[in-house]
């Protein structure tokens, strides 16, 4: 298939372009993918500002995508035409030692569709290995499939934190990730989950998830608003938001041999408590995306119908207003913001 496409390209900080290029070469192994809706990530926003730690600029954004498959690469199973299909993003090198472990999230020689690779899902056609394509199941909506990527970091980081049947459980942060944390959360198990933001708005949107109590995170004395709406000490505390007052925050209501998990993107350097971290016996977690059983279990959980997409897809934009859907993306009033073909 040949001709031109448009792709989104975020050239320099705080500027989203459409550009018009010539269509992506099918390599070995590769699928093309016909574009129908994609998500802004707040490591969208992150890197569109600059400040994302491990994507620079230029890149061609959209690692949440669901899309058509249209072609594929000779050798490549001929039933995934026609597919609606969403990638799993990461592009492990299968061969180190770390993918031998079984842990290729954190590949040695990691790449990753949208996020600084050379292509990206925000494209009227794009190119994806075919071994990282999962098909959406029978009856999902786009906007239900759109949610299989975001929502399998926070099943990864439960599946890490173990076992969290009847355990007590905060939540920081309200924003797309929290808010499928407490999803990930609840499936997994938690008796009562607490969550805290600085925005009431957004907290307000956990309280409609089910969240059972949320806290605001400039309340004077945070440790013990957590305490008391937990009726005790955090067992886990998965911080979505990651920077040096949320992760004092967490440990500060922190159970001994509890876990922190880090989900959020940390943009600067953190001082850890150390001496408290050893005498507790506390864990302190960083999880990293996702496998393949993560986006087995998130598809899992919005077919279940946990995962209301009326509240979590808050606006939308047509394709030639990415540059609008980033802007609304980055202001933080929103929950998640996706692009339509």
């Amino acid at each position: 298939m040949s001709g031109n496409r448009r792709r989104v390209l975020i050239p320099s900080p705080d500027v989203v372009e459409i550009v018009t290029e010539e269509r992506a070469e099918l390599l070995p192994g590769e699928a093309l993918v016909s574009f129908r809706l994609a998500g802004v990530c707040g490591s969208d926003t992150h890197a569109m500002h600059g400040h994302h730690p491990q994507m620079t600029l230029p890149y061609y954004p959209g690692h949440e995508v669901v899309g058509i498959v249209e072609e594929v690469a000779e050798g490549v199973d001929a039933s995934l035409l026609g597919a609606r299909v969403t990638p799993e993003p990461t592009l492990p090198c299968g061969q180190c030692k770390t993918c031998r472990r079984g842990n290729e999230n954190v590949c040695e020689n990691l790449e990753f569709f949208g996020c600084g690779f050379r292509e990206g899902g925000m494209a009227d056609t794009f190119t994806v290995r075919a071994d990282r394509l999962h098909v959406v199941p029978e009856g999902f909506t786009d906007e239900q499939a759109i949610l299989i990527e975001p929502l399998a970091t926070p099943v990864h980081a439960t599946r890490l934190a173990g076992d969290l049947t009847g355990r007590a459980v905060l939540i920081q942060g309200c924003g797309t990730i929290g808010l499928l944390m407490l999803a990930a959360a609840r499936h997994a198990g938690a008796r009562r989950i607490v969550m805290s933001d600085v925005l009431a708005s957004k907290r307000a949107f956990a309280e409609q998830l089910g969240a059972d109590a949320t806290v605001d995170a400039l309340a004077e004395d945070f440790p013990g608003a957590v305490l008391e709406a937990l009726g005790e000490t955090a067992d886990v505390v998965f911080d979505c938001v990651s920077i040096p007052s949320t992760v004092e925050a967490g440990l500060a209501v922190l159970a001994k041999a509890g876990k922190l998990v880090t989900v959020g993107i940390p943009t600067r350097p953190v001082t850890i408590p150390l001496a408290q971290v050893q005498d507790a016996q506390q864990s302190i977690l960083g999880a990293a995306t996702y496998v393949a059983e993560d986006y087995r279990i998130s598809a899992e959980i919005i077919g279940s119908g946990a995962v209301d997409t009326n509240v979590m897809v808050s606006a939308s934009y047509p394709f030639e207003r990415a540059a609008e859907a980033f802007a609304q993306a980055a202001t933080g009033e929103q929950v998640k913001v996706v692009i339509t073909a």
